[in-house]
């Protein structure tokens, strides 16, 4: 009952003020830290997975997983591609039940993400699923893929109106001089170049690269149209220091409520605080 297109929560957001985190999954504790949480805070949601996670786990499996979690749960939520690379990766996804699927081409030159982009859409939309597109590229490591400051690019304003409609994507993902990872330093982020964008572009906008992003920055980012927020790095984290610190306090119990429960409730207080600063509590 709780599956809801991935538009519909993005444009419910931006005329709320607010941003529906994405946070990417990879097994049952990731899930239901996602899930429960946004049940108990009332807040939309939305869970993803790359290649690599999915891969990992089993396209099928998790995809299940998900799905189960989300049907069960009462607030709305999607299950959504990460950064497919290819046109295989993103008709995997849709054969396996993921309702939003993104492809990431924004390597290629201009005509060339055009064309790949439409691609994945014209299939995507014959069987109900909805896709981003992601248009300049995004600095940092995502998905086994790293991209230099030197590589980064920010995105047109110009050409994303000709890339949206182009393509006939259903969220466009944004640089904006964001970058996946963990920050060094403060972010140098292109609040205006967002707010051009904005103004020109129909679809509901995408941030990559959330963790470690200061509040001020996202709210101005919401405030600018930011109607997603991807949240990786800092949840992975969030389970592996929790993993680490318990497995170096002696004695170590081996059982599974003692060593997957703790990084689990870790989880559930980092979705917590993120859907907190992303003002989506309660909006379900």
């Amino acid at each position: 009952m709780s599956l809801s297109p991935m538009t519909q929560l993005l444009r419910d957001a931006a005329a709320g003020d607010y941003a529906v985190g994405a946070f990417t999954v990879w097994n049952l504790e990731s899930v239901y830290a996602i899930m429960q949480t946004a049940e108990r805070l009332k807040s939309p949601v939305i869970l993803q997975a790359g290649p690599a996670e999915a891969e990992h786990a089993g396209w099928a499996q998790l995809s299940w997983l998900a799905l189960d979690a989300i049907r069960a749960a009462s607030v709305p939520a999607v299950l959504n591609l990460d950064h497919g690379d290819t046109f295989e990766s993103a008709v995997t996804a849709i054969d396996n039940g993921f309702g939003s699927v993104m492809i990431d081409v924004s390597q290629l030159p201009f005509e060339e993400n055009v064309a790949e982009t439409r691609r994945v859409v014209e299939y995507a939309h014959a069987r109900g699923v909805e896709v981003e597109g992601e248009l300049g590229r995004v600095g940092g490591a995502e998905a086994g893929i790293e991209v230099s400051d030197a590589e980064a690019t920010q995105t047109d304003p110009d050409e994303a109106v000709e890339f949206v409609a182009r393509t006939g994507i259903d969220t466009l993902a944004v640089a904006i001089g964001n970058a996946h990872g963990f920050y060094q330093g403060r972010p140098r982020i292109n609040l205006d170049r967002l707010a051009q964008i904005r103004a020109k572009v129909p679809v509901p906008l995408v941030l990559h690269g959330g963790s470690s992003t200061p509040k001020d920055i996202l709210h101005r980012a919401i405030d600018r149209g930011i109607a997603k927020i991807n949240i990786c790095t800092e949840f992975v984290s969030a389970f592996l220091q929790t993993y680490q610190a318990y497995a170096t306090t002696p004695p170590t119990r081996l059982s599974i409520p003692a060593v997957f429960g703790p990084p689990r409730e870790r989880g559930m207080e980092l979705v917590e605080a993120k859907m907190r600063l992303f003002k989506s509590v309660g909006q379900a």
